[in-house]
């Protein structure tokens, strides 16, 4: 593992401690959940994707922010939260809940839409010692499948 993939899985390790002192879920999403479901680095990763609900995620920057995470400038917080950490770049995609409590997108133009069933229901991932809880593998796959659309 590279020495930015050991600062990655850092902040993977920080964002489940803080999350889970705070009671509030959220799970790993994209290329990290697949090597958590995996078991081991797969390949070199840009950033780190999660998932949390919306009406989590101001409380969410707060705690991330007063730990010394700051704001990516570049990214827009209609749909997501955007922290960076030194060179390590996290997001926060949105989720919201329909009438019958299912995960839906959480915010931007596709707020409402709904997500693949079963989506927040896989087993936590393990690298090493650490444990983490993604999105299933199947979801991940519908999204990749999804994705030019």
């Amino acid at each position: 593992m590279d020495e930015l993939a050991r600062r990655q899985v850092a902040s993977i390790a920080e964002v489940v401690e803080v999350t889970g002192t705070a009671g509030m879920p959220v799970w790993l999403r994209g290329g990290w959940a697949m090597d958590f479901q995996l078991g081991a680095v797969t390949r070199p990763h840009l950033d780190v994707d999660w998932y949390c609900w919306r009406d989590d995620a101001d409380r969410l920057a707060a705690l991330l922010l007063a730990r010394g995470w700051l704001p990516d400038p570049r990214m827009p917080v209609e749909t997501q939260l955007d922290l960076v950490v030194g060179d390590v770049e996290v997001s926060f995609a949105y989720l919201g809940r329909d009438r019958a409590g299912r995960p839906t997108v959480g915010g931007g133009s596709w707020a409402g839409a709904p997500l693949p069933a079963g989506m927040l229901d896989a087993p936590s991932g393990r690298i090493g010692t650490l444990t983490v809880p993604t999105i299933s593998v199947a979801a991940q796959i519908e999204f990749k499948q999804m994705y030019p659309v």
